[in-house]
């Protein structure tokens, strides 16, 4: 498939979903910001899409949980790209309920993570993009929050912040041209859902095609695979007397 994205920065560049996303548009042409956790997987990833497509790539490594250095990991992949036409925020941590449950310091990380660190890039990507009246940011939430449960409410807890976060980024937005994409994802065949055993689970080059399309429709909020959508409907819409006896 075909981009008009021509310059792309991607946060939490090294997360399953990004380096598919960063295949197809490297496959197609763009030139790519890289930003993640690890400066030697970030080099790795760099140099195989430079040998494969003939990429320009850069890449930069970032401390997620400190947000005082987000501004300028921002500032310097806009120096570098000349700005983008599209910014990805992919990074996150499924951090056990078990353990949480146990440890309020790791429901902090997991709201500092999934929430806080993601609404950072988020806001200072939305400034940049707002100025130059026009650019798409995309954001990875999940359909964990969507509702509450049992199984998973830490990490639900702080995609839900995200994604209403997300709603008031694009209402803010939509004036100046600029676009805000949420995008729900279900069971993903990444790392961080490893552990995961789902007949619905899906592979990250099929959500990074269904991201990429729907990014150019220029949809608001995209469920991928599209199945999520009616799902999670119908998980909304159980009664809290109902839902309470369910083991979900």
């Amino acid at each position: 498939m075909k981009t008009c994205i021509q310059k792309a920065f991607l946060v939490g560049a090294t997360s399953g979903i990004a380096q598919a996303l960063a295949e197809r548009l490297a496959a197609s042409g763009a030139a790519l910001f890289l930003a993640g956790r690890s400066g030697g997987k970030l080099d790795l990833m760099a140099r195989d899409l430079r040998l494969r497509h003939g990429a320009r790539v850069e890449t930069l490594a970032v401390e997620f949980e400190k947000t005082e250095g987000h501004a300028g990991a921002v500032r310097r992949a806009w120096e570098w790209l000349g700005g983008a036409d599209a910014s990805f925020v992919c990074h996150g941590a499924l951090i056990d309920q078990k353990v949480c449950e146990r440890d309020f310091g790791e429901a902090t990380r997991s709201f500092q993570i999934n929430l806080l660190s993601a609404a950072s890039f988020a806001g200072e990507i939305a400034n940049r993009m707002e100025a130059a009246g026009h650019g798409t940011l995309v954001v990875i939430s999940s359909v964990a929050g969507d509702r509450g449960r049992q199984s998973n409410y830490a990490y639900g807890a702080a995609k839900a912040g995200l994604t209403a976060f997300l709603q008031g980024l694009r209402n803010r937005l939509f004036p100046s041209g600029a676009r805000v994409l949420t995008v729900k994802p279900g069971y993903v065949d990444t790392p961080m859902a490893a552990h995961i055993r789902s007949s619905l689970k899906v592979s990250a080059d099929r959500a990074a095609r269904d991201i990429l399309c729907a990014a150019e429709k220029g949809c608001d909020t995209l469920y991928t695979p599209w199945f999520w959508r009616p799902i999670m409907l119908v998980v909304r819409l159980i009664p809290e007397y109902v839902f309470k006896r369910m083991k979900l």
